[in-house]
């Protein structure tokens, strides 16, 4: 038998769902739905605590609370990689048209605001094993954000990593004023003579931290997944190792896997 607040969670997710309450609207006060349903303040602030955690509420302070707006969707398929190499060797006016970003979330160019940030790190233990170069190796950390013009928070956080000395041969490489720059990673490393031969990308999920709940408005009980992206050159060297936090209530990843027929 369902419990007292699961009922009252039940009848507001239905009025969410069915459009009777939308995107926006703010819920019926605490105090109203207790004389609604006939059930203690807790019990109503138990229903409320459990829809916040699904995503289909928002509590404002001082405000009450509200259907949330559901955020823009990020479709990320294993298919992008070679659309982005695909386009590495276009015209830079065709590679300024769009990108990875708008390729995974059908937005164009002028929806988006970028951010870059460079800095040299030395590599630690995790990514001097990953590039096979000693500790103490001069990496250059590049750290993005993208997000929609009509949402705060970014679609991920990505943390790419270049060894310092196989890219340094083109200065603009390490200068975060060029980005964002035409046709991504792969663009960028063709200019120093690098062609990407595969890209291995290992996911994991994990509870977000802190911060991470803070740059990406995460609700509570809404977990992230974490996407470690090493691309390998057609030497077999290890040129870009990314890490992306992606939030798990509005991302999809997709893979298509063709099988050989017999």
């Amino acid at each position: 038998m369902a419990k007292a607040y699961e009922k009252i969670a039940d009848d507001l997710r239905q009025r969410i769902r069915t459009g009777e309450l939308r995107p926006g609207d703010k819920l019926p006060a605490e105090t109203a739905l207790v004389e609604q349903h006939r059930f203690s303040l807790p019990t109503v602030r138990q229903a409320l605590g459990v829809l916040e955690a699904e995503g289909l509420i928002e509590k404002r302070h001082g405000r009450g609370n509200f259907v949330r707006k559901p955020r823009r969707l990020v479709q990320r398929n294993n298919e992008r990689h070679q659309w982005e190499k695909d386009r590495v060797r276009l015209a830079d006016e065709e590679r300024r048209k769009t990108g990875a970003t708008e390729h995974d979330t059908g937005l164009t160019v002028d929806d988006l605001v970028f951010s870059a940030e460079f800095r040299e790190v030395e590599a630690s233990g995790d990514l001097a094993t990953e590039f096979g170069v000693p500790e103490g190796t001069a990496l250059v950390e590049r750290v993005y954000r993208t997000r929609y013009r009509e949402e705060n928070a970014p679609f991920n956080l990505v943390h790419s990593y270049l060894v310092r000395d196989m890219v340094a041969s083109n200065p603009e490489l390490l200068d975060e004023t060029k980005e964002p720059w035409p046709g991504g990673t792969q663009s960028q490393l063709y200019t120093v003579g690098i062609e990407l031969e595969r890209i291995v990308e290992r996911i994991t999920a994990r509870p977000p931290t802190v911060e991470e709940t803070e740059e990406l408005e995460l609700t509570a009980g809404v977990a992230v997944m974490v996407l470690r992206k090493v691309s390998i050159d057609t030497k077999g060297r290890v040129v870009e190792v990314s890490d992306v936090t992606l939030p798990g209530d509005r991302t999809e990843l997709v893979f298509t896997t063709p099988l050989a027929r017999w």
